[in-house]
Order: structure tokens, then C-alpha cells, then sequence
């Protein structure tokens, strides 16, 4: 069962994400940005489609309310944001819920016949905080991220505008 009784998060996949971040920052006030890498080492379990993937993403994020915005640019072949661009093209990627544990969420919707798409754990700064895109597209018209926050996060990149 997927308990969506609030969506935490709005995410899109860019082809560029500095552009991007400066775009919504100067069109529509949305900011600050704080940008990060994922990829191992920071994100040390990552798996896409059953098996076990690296894939590399630059994202930022940008709180709107309690809302969080996510843009995310691919920086791999193999991964669904790759795939998105490549027969969407940019766009609104999926939307994020925050839950208590990742594994008891993907757990639950095993039981309804939901796979995961792509996951990633261990993005924490003590190693804690994991995700996981639910397979929701047939069955939604869209993707469900679950998203454990880590107690803390490292520090990010670059944040936009400084």
C-alpha cells in the first residue's frame, strides 16, 4: 500500500542544472539551492531495476513552504532520470513521501504488487537516509519516491545564490 496522505516533494529531471537553478531562482524567486553529487561514496547502496547499479545524479533542493522543489540532472547512462529525458524529455519527474523507514514502505507496497525503479541509502552524514522510486507509472500516470531523511546531512556543494 503506498499511504499518500501528503506529498512532501516535487521533483523534475533538467538537462542542465545550473541553468535551471538560476532559472527558477530569477523567474519565480524559488531558492536558496542546496546542490549536491550522488554517487558512491556519499551514497553507498544504489541499486536500478533488481540489480545493483552507480549511477551519478547532481540535484538541489529548495523548500517552498513545506514543500520541497527537487531538480535533478543525470550525469550517467543508467538511471531513471535518463530514461525520463530521453522519452519525455525534461519535466516533472515524481513526487517524494517522507516515511519513518524505507524498508517498512517498500515492504508495504510489495505487498500490492509495487516494485522499486531505482534506490539509494546511505547519503547521510553518519551513513543514514535512503530513497526509493516506486514502480507507480502504469498505475498512478506517475513515479513515488519514499524518502527516509537522514538525521543529518553533509554539507552541500554549492548553494544558489551564495
Amino acid at each position: 500500500m503506498l499511504a499518500m496522505r501528503t506529498i512532501n516533494q516535487v521533483a523534475l529531471v533538467v538537462e542542465d542544472l545550473d541553468e535551471a537553478v538560476r532559472r527558477y531562482w530569477k523567474l519565480c524567486g524559488i531558492g536558496p539551492w542546496r546542490i549536491y553529487t550522488y554517487q558512491p561514496p556519499l551514497v553507498k547502496d544504489m541499486t536500478y531495476r533488481g540489480r545493483r547499479h552507480d549511477y551519478r545524479m547532481r540535484l538541489a533542493l529548495a523548500q517552498m513552504g513545506d514543500m520541497m522543489l527537487e531538480l535533478i540532472q543525470s550525469l550517467s547512462d543508467e538511471n531513471i532520470y535518463t530514461e525520463h529525458l530521453r522519452e519525455k524529455g525534461p519535466g516533472l519527474h515524481h513526487v517524494g513521501i517522507v516515511v519513518p523507514s524505507v524498508e517498512e514502505a517498500v515492504a508495504g507496497a510489495a505487498v500490492a504488487g509495487i516494485q522499486v525503479l531505482q534506490s539509494g541509502r546511505g547519503y547521510g552524514l553518519r551513513g543514514d537516509g535512503a530513497y526509493a522510486y516506486m514502480d507507480t507509472q502504469s498505475l498512478l500516470g506517475m513515479i513515488v519516491e519514499f524518502i527516509e531523511f537522514p538525521k543529518e546531512r553533509v554539507p552541500p556543494e554549492a548553494v544558489y545564490p551564495r
